[in-house]
């Protein structure tokens, strides 16, 4: 079994693909939308456009951060679906019970057996694997079960490490809104002139890009912690009840 089926990760060609992907429509939308309807009311409304919807996310750094919040959840998604159509729907079944059925358990003929098929993606199987193997070379069912601990620790290690992607974007999205609003206020100085002058269109217009940036940010922020939140739960259960899974079944046709 690879690595990257076990992390449930997608491949990195794929990856690059849906980035690349969710990059371009995310730009097509503000070009073609976002950005002209926010035009639009700001020409109509004009400072009292600040709490118009296409104008809070008119700017780069909203794009930048709904664009890599999009291609988070993409990711978790996959995961998700992964877990729900993959992994749980066999966390309770016994894998060698038709085959070991009324006879002794050849341990060559049930590690070829679980080995056939794509059925060895499955993170279920690949701890039976991972125990059989030590229990032929030891002939210990002790040490069969500590082939099961080791291979449930490595599972939730590769989980663990599968996510790490999408906590750097988490963590990222604030740190744009942050740059766009150092960038809103340092522009908005700028205008400071103006503004004494009378002119304070210039200036709340960069004041907006400074706030509404973090504003977005965070908001995606939030939304993206939830449900990275639900989907290590779903993990962890995915876990537990893989090394349930093999102490309740796998060790009993050792044991016999």
């Amino acid at each position: 079994m690879s690595s990257d089926n076990t992390r449930m990760n997608l491949p990195l060609w794929v990856s690059v693909s849906v980035f690349v992907l969710t990059v371009v429509v995310v730009h097509l939308l503000y070009q073609g939308l976002i950005r002209p309807a926010a035009e639009a009311a700001i020409a109509a409304h004009g400072a009292g456009a600040t709490a118009n919807v296409w104008v809070i996310l008119k700017d780069a750094e909203q794009q930048a951060c709904i664009t890599l919040a999009i291609f988070c959840l993409i990711l978790m998604a996959y995961k998700y679906y992964r877990i729900v159509s993959k992994e749980e729907p066999v966390f309770t079944f016994d894998y060698l019970q038709t085959f070991a059925k009324d006879k002794p358990l050849v341990v060559d003929e049930a590690l070829a057996y679980l080995e056939q098929g794509e059925s060895a993606t499955n993170s279920s199987v690949a701890t039976w694997i991972n125990c059989l193997r030590r229990y032929k070379n030891t002939q210990n069912v002790q040490h069969a079960a500590d082939a099961i601990r080791d291979s449930v620790e490595s599972l939730a290690a590769q989980l663990e490490a599968g996510n790490a992607m999408i906590r750097f974007f988490i963590w990222a999205i604030p740190s744009i809104g942050f740059v766009g609003t150092v960038r809103g206020i340092g522009s908005a100085l700028a205008k400071a002139e103006e503004a004494v002058a009378g002119d304070i269109a210039g200036m709340v217009d960069k004041l907006g890009v400074a706030f509404n940036s973090t504003l977005v940010s965070l908001l995606l922020s939030i939304v993206l912690m939830y449900v990275l939140f639900h989907l290590n739960n779903r993990q962890d259960e995915m876990v537990l009840k893989t090394k349930n899974n093999c102490e309740t079944h796998l060790l009993t046709h050792l044991h016999k």
